[in-house]
């Protein structure tokens, strides 16, 4: 099967492009089409893939800073014409990529409806941008909005990354979804039974991934905290940051997987739409302390992998630390449970839809 891959951008490193490298090995002669590729920043094997980009990339700062260029990203993507020489586009959506125009079938891997589009006003709070720009851009909403919902319609089938998102492809586009969770490389790590005093968050250090509140709660708490990332909140939390927390910065792999398999439990206090970390900490039979929100209600079991807490609140996180402390967690059934969102599920379940579509 010919098959064209579309994303949204490439200027950094998280979860929908894990799922790209994923597609990528199903169908690695497939090219993928974009707006903007920073090489420097992706992996250096992505050299030898068939990468199209577009003008977009010679904008002033956007490899950097993409967040004020986003009804340029739509408009670029609704200029986009796939080419008819592909059976197949499989698009792995967390904005605008849906857009591009294609006669065939098109399978949506949808990661969320953008959420610059349809929740602008948390998504303009965690992304800081001025006052004047926010008045601008929530008048150009009006018309994403309209358009966005227009070519949602041209997908032939919608592929949901959790229940959460599902329910918000049926509530804002009308369509219905099947569930296929993001892939987590559950292999690359062994299930851990060594446990020292430490709790860990892995993460990107952005504000709506509320670091911010684990500080707080490790500080009242005088609870070690190990946090390791990069990203534009991080001079913020480390100002917050008590002598019980750790802020390391950026880590290699090996690190990472030496921090999870020797913390007592992961930290998940953000809401994400799925949630990639969380699993990872759960392959090395770590229990997960995370708010109830977002994937972790589909990927944590509340008193069994972890512990859930309902209020991005001090007091209510407090609770569920001291909560987690009375229970008796087993590493090796956690590892069990992470082993249902392996990549080897996810390329089983993406072809078996992909065939039907």
């Amino acid at each position: 099967m010919n098959v064209a891959l579309l994303h949204d951008w490439l200027n950094q490193i998280g979860g929908a492009e894990e799922v790209l490298q994923v597609l990528h090995d199903l169908y690695p002669s497939a090219p993928v089409f974009t707006t903007i590729y920073d090489r420097q920043k992706m992996p250096s094997a992505w050299t030898d893939w068939d990468v199209r980009s577009t003008w977009m990339d010679r904008l002033p700062n956007v490899h950097q800073w993409h967040q004020p260029y986003m009804p340029l990203f739509a408009m670029t993507w609704a200029a986009m014409r796939i080419p008819p020489e592909f059976d197949m586009v499989v698009s792995n959506k967390s904005a605008f990529c849906i857009g591009a125009r294609y006669s065939g079938k098109h399978v949506c891997y949808c990661l969320t409806p953008t959420r610059f589009t349809f929740d602008f006003p948390s998504y303009s709070a965690r992304e800081t941008i001025p006052g004047l720009a926010v008045v601008i851009l929530r008048m150009l909403n009006v018309i994403l909005r309209r358009w966005e919902i227009v070519v949602s319609r041209r997908v032939t089938r919608y592929i949901a990354i959790s229940t959460e998102v599902q329910e918000r492809i049926k509530r804002i586009y009308g369509r219905e979804s099947d569930i296929v969770y993001p892939p987590v490389q559950v292999a690359s790590y062994d299930v851990s039974h060594q446990s020292d005093d430490f709790y860990l968050i892995v993460s990107r250090l952005l504000p709506y991934k509320r670091i911010d509140l684990a500080i707080e709660v490790f500080n009242q708490l005088g609870l070690p905290l190990v946090i390791a990332g990069e990203g534009r909140d991080k001079g913020r939390l480390q100002q917050m940051a008590g002598s019980s927390v750790k802020i390391l910065g950026r880590v290699d792999d090996a690190t990472v997987h030496d921090l999870l398999r020797r913390c007592k439990a992961f930290i998940f206090p953000g809401r994400d739409d799925f949630g990639i970390a969380p699993i990872n900490a759960m392959a090395c039979g770590k229990p997960v302390i995370a708010y109830a929100g977002g994937g972790a209600l589909d990927t944590v079991i509340d008193g069994i992998t972890g512990i859930l807490f309902d209020r991005q609140t001090v007091p209510v996180m407090v609770e569920a630390l001291r909560r987690f402390t009375t229970y008796s967690f087993t590493p090796d059934q956690i590892r069990a449970h992470a082993e249902r969102f392996s990549v080897e599920r996810f390329r089983k379940e993406i072809v078996k839809v992909v065939a039907e579509a």
